[in-house]
């Protein structure tokens, strides 16, 4: 790899600065400037294999920051607010706050590419949590900084049921435990049935029935029965 010239220095050290790392001798500049590069510009040398190590250290922090703060939650509620706090949207958020793609290099037909934004922003996220993770092998120079973020973004999901995504959280169970997608069956409900809601939902993986529940949209009801299945099987097996 070529050294870093010192117009690039400056852009990463900036860049730890925009984060709050405070012991940024720690930090391997060059492992940083592999995360905020992307595979346009080098094919061998970009953020790809950080931004893999960067989503087990975001996952893992998240874990911890919800055990910590709501020791006596459900691990189903645990599941389903991490899905949120790890997924594209939210990591793209962090990284836009911090203005991650000022320093990201990449062509240009990438950085006005809007459909694509939350990818790899959400990606060159993980890709320096990467770098910081690699660079002393601990989560010392992650954690200071992450943790409000985490704390701040779960107490919103909290406060607000309707944000938590238990789909999401389901097929992320079903896919680690069976490698395969639950299957949602849905169905309009006919007003002489009594039930206010318009949708009736259930939730299988093969010939197994996980939940169910009501909705009055497809959408909503498919949430329901996810959240059913968190709640009746998936969290007495976590």
């Amino acid at each position: 790899m070529v050294f870093l010239d010192n117009r690039r220095k400056k852009q990463l050290e900036t860049c730890l600065q925009k984060l709050g790392v405070s012991n940024s001798l720690s930090v391997d500049l060059k492992l940083l400037d592999l995360a905020l590069t992307h595979p346009t510009i080098s094919k061998e040398n970009n953020y790809q294999q950080l931004e893999f190590v960067g989503d087990s250290v975001v996952r893992l922090v998240s874990a911890e920051i919800l055990l910590e703060t709501y020791p006596n939650e459900l691990v189903g509620e645990f599941a389903a607010i991490r899905s949120i706090l790890v997924s594209d949207r939210t990591l793209a958020e962090f990284a836009d706050n911090y203005g991650l793609d000022r320093y990201l290099l990449m062509i240009d037909s990438v950085a006005q590419d809007k459909i694509g934004r939350v990818s790899w922003l959400a990606d060159t996220f993980e890709a320096v949590l990467g770098a910081l993770y690699l660079s002393t092998q601990n989560m010392t120079l992650i954690r200071p900084w992450l943790d409000p973020l985490l704390l701040q973004k779960a107490a919103e999901i909290r406060s607000d049921p309707a944000r938590q995504n238990y789909k999401d959280a389901l097929q992320e169970w079903t896919q680690g435990q069976y490698k395969i997608l639950p299957d949602y069956r849905v169905a309009e409900q006919h007003q002489n049935r009594g039930h206010h809601q318009r949708f009736f939902a259930e939730v299988w993986l093969k010939d197994r029935q996980l939940g169910s529940g009501y909705g009055r949209s497809k959408k909503m009801a498919e949430q329901a029965a996810a959240k059913d299945a968190f709640f009746s099987v998936v969290h007495q097996q976590v």
